[in-house]
C-alpha cells in the first residue's frame, strides 16, 4: 500500500514537474522579445503612437544612399563630419583586428582595403540617434532645449539652445553635432516633420533593401513589432540603461 501511495505521489510530481518546465519554457522563449520592447521604455498612455527603429545588418549593402538622403532632406552641412545618418564599415581580420571605416559617412560609399587572404568577415552598420527613453542627453541640457516629443523622438529647440554642447558630450553613440551655422545642437529627428504627415523618414524611404523599418512599438500588428518578433534584435550598449529605440538585427559583438 505504501509503495502504491508513493509510486501515485512520484507520478503526480512529474506530471507537476513537466507542465511546470513547459510553462517556463515558453515564458522563456518570449522573455527575449518582452525584454527588448520593455527596455524601450513606456509610454503612460498605451493607446498613442510610440516610435521605434530597426535596423537590419543582414540586408544593408552599405550603398549610403540613407546618409546621402539624410543630408539632402534636413540641410545637414555637406562637409565629411556632420551627419545626422552615417554607416560603418566593420572588417574583422583572421587575426582578430578590427578595421572600422566611414568614409563620408558611407554616402560615396566603399572600398575594401584589406587583402582578401586576411579577410575573415566584414558588414555594414547603420548609426543614427536611438531616441532613447532615458536619454542622456536631455537630463544633461541646462534649459530644457532638448526634449521628448509625446510620440518618444528626442528633438532639440533651436530657439532655446545655447549651444553649450553638453548634450553632444552626453550621447554616448556619437549621435550629435554642433551646427556651424546656428551654433546650435544637431542631430537626427527622425524626419519628425515628415512622420507627422504620414511619410516615411527620408533614409527608410531610399534604402533599396529594406534594411530600415520604423514604426508605432505600440502597434502589435506593425512592421516594426513584425520584425522585433521575426528576428534576435539588440541594442547597442544595453549596460548604459538608455532606453534605446535602435533595435539591431544581426548586431555582432565586435559593434560599439
Amino acid at each position: 500500500m505504501g509503495t502504491k501511495r508513493m509510486n501515485a505521489s512520484r507520478r503526480n510530481f512529474l506530471k507537476k514537474s513537466a507542465a511546470l518546465a513547459g510553462t517556463i519554457l515558453a515564458t522563456s522563449a518570449l522573455a527575449p522579445f518582452n525584454a527588448i520592447i520593455f527596455a524601450a521604455g513606456e509610454p503612460e498612455d498605451k493607446t498613442k503612437i510610440w516610435y521605434g527603429i530597426g535596423i537590419d545588418i543582414e540586408k544593408c549593402i552599405g550603398c549610403g544612399m540613407c546618409a546621402k538622403a539624410c543630408k539632402s532632406e534636413n540641410n545637414v552641412p555637406k562637409e565629411p563630419f556632420y551627419y545626422r545618418s552615417w554607416v560603418e564599415q566593420y572588417t574583422i581580420k583572421n587575426d582578430g583586428s578590427i578595421n572600422v571605416v566611414s568614409p563620408n559617412g558611407g554616402i560615396d560609399g566603399f572600398t575594401q582595403t584589406v587583402p582578401e587572404e586576411e579577410l575573415f568577415k566584414t558588414f555594414f552598420v547603420p548609426k543614427m540617434c536611438n531616441h532613447c527613453a532615458k536619454s542622456p542627453c536631455t537630463q544633461v541640457c541646462p534649459v530644457g532645449a532638448t526634449f521628448e516629443s509625446p510620440e518618444g523622438i528626442t528633438l532639440v529647440d533651436k530657439e532655446y539652445c545655447i549651444g553649450c554642447a553638453y548634450c553632444i558630450q552626453a550621447c554616448p553613440y556619437g549621435c550629435r553635432y554642433l551646427h556651424p551655422v546656428t551654433k546650435t545642437a544637431d542631430k537626427c529627428t527622425l524626419c519628425y516633420h515628415r512622420i507627422t504627415k504620414g511619410l516615411k523618414p527620408a533614409c527608410v524611404e531610399v534604402c533599396p533593401t529594406g534594411a530600415r523599418i520604423y514604426g508605432d512599438l505600440n502597434d502589435k500588428e506593425g512592421e516594426l513589432h513584425k520584425f522585433l518578433k521575426e528576428h534576435n534584435c539588440q541594442v547597442l550598449k544595453p549596460n548604459l540603461n538608455t532606453g534605446s529605440k535602435l533595435f539591431y538585427n544581426g548586431l555582432s559583438a565586435e559593434v560599439r
